[in-house]
Parts: C-alpha cells; structure tokens; sequence
C-alpha cells in the first residue's frame, strides 16, 4: 500500500486492473492501510477511496491474533489471505521486497527478495 502511494508501477497496475477487470479484486487489511497512512500521511484516505479496493474491518478473531504479533499489517494481511466463504482459494499477498511477508504461504512473487530483479 505504502508503494501504490509513493506511485509504484506495479501498484498502479494492480489497482487499475482491480478498477477495469471483472473478476479483479483487491483487498486492503485496515491494520495494513493504518501502517502505510503512518509513513506517508493520507495514503490509507486516498486508497479506501478507490472504487477497486475494499478495505477488511479488523474483526475479534483478527484482532487477537494481531495483538500476539511485531507488526500488525504483516498479520492482518496474512490473516486476509485466508480461505473464506467469499474466498474459498484464499487470497494472494501483494507486497514489496522491503516491506515483504517472507512467511507468508500466500505470498504473491513480488515478496521474495530475488524476484523481479534484472
């Protein structure tokens, strides 16, 4: 999120497909969109505002498991990604090398450190 806001291209992408494309969708952890708002203020106003984007309350199970954790968007994030009703195959995490979630079993390419790298 903190790379969709700083004008990453491939974040840009990523919310332009989310916006065209039928079947696209992207979710943004509130706990994840907090911590981007933190290190560039009106990030999380400005992504919660695009029509691709549907932001995931921090619900009791959630919140406990955050509580256990260092960082509370890694967790909210990994949490998210799990199999639901509304997403029996789970969800796919997508992330920057620097600010990755390497133990993520649904860790999308982007998030391992040699990905992409030419």
């Amino acid at each position: 999120m903190a790379a969709a806001g700083e004008g990453n291209v491939l974040a840009s992408r990523l919310l332009h497909r989310a916006h065209v494309e039928t079947g696209w969708y992207l979710y943004a952890p509130a706990c994840a969109l907090a911590e981007a708002d933190r290190g560039r203020p009106g990030t999380a106003e400005h992504l919660a505002a695009l029509p691709g984007i549907t932001v995931l309350d921090l619900d009791l199970p959630a919140a406990l498991a955050v509580a256990r954790q260092d960082t509370w968007a890694a967790t909210h994030s990994q949490i998210a990604a799990q199999p639901t009703p509304d997403r029996p195959d789970g969800a796919i995490i997508a992330a920057n090398r620097e600010r990755g979630i390497p133990n993520s079993p649904r860790c999308g390419r982007s998030c391992r450190p040699s990905s992409h790298r030419r």
